[in-house]
């Protein structure tokens, strides 16, 4: 259920970045024709304000784009952080109702009958519900897809923010790809991916680490054909998405924990799975099957041959 449910979450995600990709049309000339909501509401103001940057404070265009990007980002982040925090808080609790859910799911394997099958189903959909907790594991969609538009929007201002392509920053041509800023970018998100695997289950580092990898490639493979520009946005991106997991991972985390922990404390889970009684029977039969009684009628019928001969 929880590859599923990670694999949706994903695809959908990547479903969602092509979307908005399309939302800036462009013209002949490879710059926006001004057409789209997506532009006219979010690419465009962030753009101006690069722009309002670079003509009254003087500054580069490098660092109006990081600039832009870490007040995005600051905003943005107690949506994250929330979100974070009521994924953790999930997470913990299915720590405690983990034996049950296990056992139902192995009623479920087991199960040789149509009838079997819903009730294995029913009694585990029940664990969930007596519980308060979410059969979904608490993926939390929403934040994610308000926050992916605003991020989309930085993206484009970067690449079509009139002056960004002729400009320069620390001897890097922003409007041509640059391998440094690749590198830094792809470090960088390689930096994120350890510190989210820190304070987990082993179990659950295994099933994250094609993601871990996959994250900072797909970055990577993106950067070689984006202008420096682009990629700039990326490193800054992914250097405040460090911050981020560490605040979660390092700081928040133990704290949630020991906050759950309390919390199970007064209010324990409710048992809802039973042993299964039908196990006792079947291992009954088992001695039956090994006392041979057919050894013992042979050697009986044989000892009375032998004595009549």
């Amino acid at each position: 259920m929880r590859k599923l449910n990670k694999w949706l979450l994903t695809s959908g995600l990547f479903t969602l970045v092509l979307f908005l990709s399309g939302c800036v049309k462009t013209g002949s000339d490879g710059q926006p024709t001004g057409e789209g909501i997506i532009y006219n509401f979010l690419v465009k103001p962030m753009s101006s304000a690069i722009t309002y940057l670079v003509d009254n404070f003087n500054w580069n265009y490098g660092w109006a784009i990081i600039f832009i990007t870490i007040i995005v980002r600051i905003i943005i982040m107690p949506l994250g952080l929330n979100q974070s925090k009521k994924s953790m808080i999930q997470t913990e609790k299915m720590q405690a109702i983990k034996p049950q859910v296990d056992a139902a799911q192995a009623k479920l394997k087991e199960a040789t009958t149509r009838e079997e099958q819903m009730q294995a189903q029913q009694e585990l959909q029940q664990v969930y519900k007596e519980n308060n907790m979410s059969m979904m594991g608490g993926i939390g969609c929403l934040p994610l897809l308000i926050q992916m538009p605003i991020f989309s929007a930085l993206f484009f201002a970067a690449r079509y923010t009139q002056g960004i392509s002729d400009a320069t920053f620390f001897g890097v041509n922003l409007g041509e790809p640059s391998l440094i800023f690749v590198a830094l970018a792809g470090v960088a998100y390689l930096i994120q991916g350890y510190l989210s695997t820190i304070g987990i289950p082993e179990e659950q580092k295994k099933t994250m680490k094609s993601m871990l990898i996959v994250s900072p490639l797909m970055i990577v493979f993106m950067s070689f054909s984006s202008p420096a520009g682009v990629t700039l946005y990326w490193v800054v991106g992914g250097i405040f998405t460090c911050i981020q997991t560490f605040i979660t991972n390092i700081l928040l985390k133990p704290r949630i924990r020991a906050q759950v922990a309390e919390e199970l404390k007064k209010n324990p889970p409710k048992q809802v799975i039973t042993p299964r009684k039908d196990v006792t029977p079947a291992e009954a039969k088992e001695p039956q099957k090994t006392s041979k009684p057919r050894n013992t009628s042979n050697t009986g019928r044989n000892a009375g041959k032998q004595n009549r001969k």
